[in-house]
């Protein structure tokens, strides 16, 4: 199991697995965000903090939310349908030192550049 937290630990989510990659997207918002996103089924990402601690910006399709901490504004977590994008600079620094990054042209093309 996986923790990560805001700044200031009023949000914690735990997930399954440590990612083996994360990818950094270069579209309008998530280059804003300056996250590193680690894909989870909806399942394999559990929330123990209480409810009403997040604020929730939905975007595009309006299906896509984006979760921040209410009191101290660290982008944690994403979720549509199923899948969960968990920021994954919010792990452990030896976590997201293990993970490869990928960069994908979410601004234009949709596509890895690194491929």
């Amino acid at each position: 199991m996986v923790e990560t937290s805001c700044h200031c630990g009023a949000i914690r989510l735990e997930v399954e697995t440590a990612p083996v990659e994360v990818t950094d997207c270069n579209c309008s918002i998530c280059r804003r965000y300056g996250a590193l996103w680690a894909y989870y089924k909806a399942h394999q990402v559990r929330r123990v903090s209480p409810a009403g601690t997040t604020d929730i910006y939905k975007c595009n399709d309006r299906k896509n939310e984006f979760h921040r901490c209410a009191s101290c504004g660290c982008v944690t977590h994403w979720a549509k349908d199923d899948r969960v994008g968990v920021n994954a600079r919010l792990m452990a620094p030896e976590i997201l030192a293990r993970a490869k990054v990928r960069h994908l042209d979410g601004a234009d093309t949709w596509k890895f550049l690194d491929e």
